[in-house]
This record gives structure tokens, sequence and C-alpha cells, in this order.
């Protein structure tokens, strides 16, 4: 028997849940305030499943001395410009930056996958049949362009996971993009360089090879003229300036 004094189990309930709605209430107004709070984590967050593959990637084709030491330059080079660029000419500006210059629709997703075919799947394992066969030679000129477009992966995680402006993240694929259209340049002359007669690999590789080194000129071209440059990069910047102003 209480007698009435004190607090009942029932009345214990009772200041709990009271408690725990002021709490959940607190924390709504917090977030009304700062909207901003639970995106600037996610984005400040550690690296995704797709940038540790291509992570590897890099470090497989690095070891196995398939890469030429202008492109591990290269790569270096574009990690420092990164942040030169962050410094000099597109500061981060808190609460106004969101990377995502594009949202995630369905026709983007199934551009960036049909783009991860053709620049990555296919050429991997067109390397992986060349080692096999033998085919040192279309083994040496298709890498360059796996390991600059995994490297571009990893830096366009690097560029959206850190405190970098919208045109500083669109920077990583026009600068690599343009890059890669070398690469793939020599990689369609020496495909097409080969005698079927001479060739040491079979004939239904020399095809494919060249298949894999045409189709991959067409798309990364496309990409750059005209989507890119013409798309892509103007409406970045005016994303960005257009939140400077606000």
């Amino acid at each position: 028997m209480s007698g009435g004094v004190g607090l009942t189990s029932n009345d214990v309930n009772v200041q709990d849940e009271t408690t725990e709605q002021a709490q959940k209430l607190q924390e709504d107004v917090t977030l009304s305030k700062n909207p901003r709070t639970i995106t600037t984590s996610k984005k400040s967050g550690f690296l995704s499943f797709r940038q540790l593959n291509c992570l590897a990637i890099i470090v497989v084709l690095a070891a196995s001395g398939m890469v030429s030491p202008e492109d591990f330059g290269f790569v270096a080079f574009s990690f420092i410009y990164m942040y030169f660029l962050s410094k000099v000419a597109f500061p981060y500006v808190q609460n106004a930056e969101d990377s995502a210059v594009y949202p995630k629709s369905v026709g983007m997703r199934i551009y960036v996958f049909v783009a991860a075919i053709i620049g990555l799947y296919l050429p991997i394992a067109y390397i992986f049949e060349g080692i096999i066969e033998g085919d040192k030679e279309g083994i040496k000129t298709a890498a360059p362009h796996v390991f600059l477009l995994a490297s571009q992966v990893f830096m366009e995680g690097v560029a959206f996971s850190g405190k970098f402006a919208t045109p500083v993240f669109v920077f990583v694929p026009v600068f690599y993009n343009s890059k890669r259209i070398f690469t793939i340049v020599d990689w369609l002359r020496n495909e097409f360089s080969k005698v079927e007669g001479e060739y040491g690999g079979s004939a239904r590789r020399l095809q494919i090879g060249r298949a894999l080194a045409v189709s991959n000129m067409a798309f990364w071209c496309y990409n750059l003229f005209c989507f890119l440059l013409p798309v892509y990069l103007p409406k970045a910047f005016k994303k960005y300036y257009s939140k400077l102003k606000d």
C-alpha cells in the first residue's frame, strides 16, 4: 500500500514516455533549424564499397607493372591540383554545398551502369583473358584506361566525401575523361595495327579487342563532348555561384 505518497508504476511509465517525447521534440526542433546536419555527416563519411573496389583495381594494376610512371604522375597531380582549386579558386562554403549536381534518376543510374560495363568490367575481363592467352601487347594498351578510370572513380569518392565545392568535384571526371581519350587512342592504334596472321592470340580476341576499343572511344568522347562539357560543367558552376549569392 502506497499511502498516497510517491509514484506508482503507472506514474513512472507516464513520466518516462513524457520525457522521451520531449527529447524527440527537441531533436526535431534542432534538425529543423539545421537541416544539413545529417547531410554533412553522410558526406564526410568513409569511402563507399565502389571506391574501395576501384582502389583494389588500382593496387593490382600498379603491382603488375602495367602502369606507366606518367599515369602515376597524372593521378598524383590531380590529387594535388584538386586541393589547390579548393583553396584558391572554389572554396567550400558551409551550409551551401551539395555535390550531387544531378538527382539520382533512373536514367542517370542506367547511364552510370553502362559506363561501368563498357569502361571497367569488360576491359578487366579482356585483360584477364589476355593473361591466359599471353597477349602482352593487348594487356599493355588496355591497362592504362582501366587504371585511370578506376582512379577517377576513387578520386570522385574522395571529392564527394571531403569538403570540396561542386566545381572541384566536377573537375575530376572532366580531367580524367580528357586524359583517358589519349590512352584509348593508343589502345585503338595497337588493336588495328595487329595483323591477323601474325597475331599470337585468337581471331575472336582480336575482334573483341577492337570492338572494346571502338566502343570506349565512342562512349567516352560522347561523355566528354556531349555531356560533361556542355551540360554537366555549366550546371555545376551555375549551382555553385547561385548558392554563393543566396
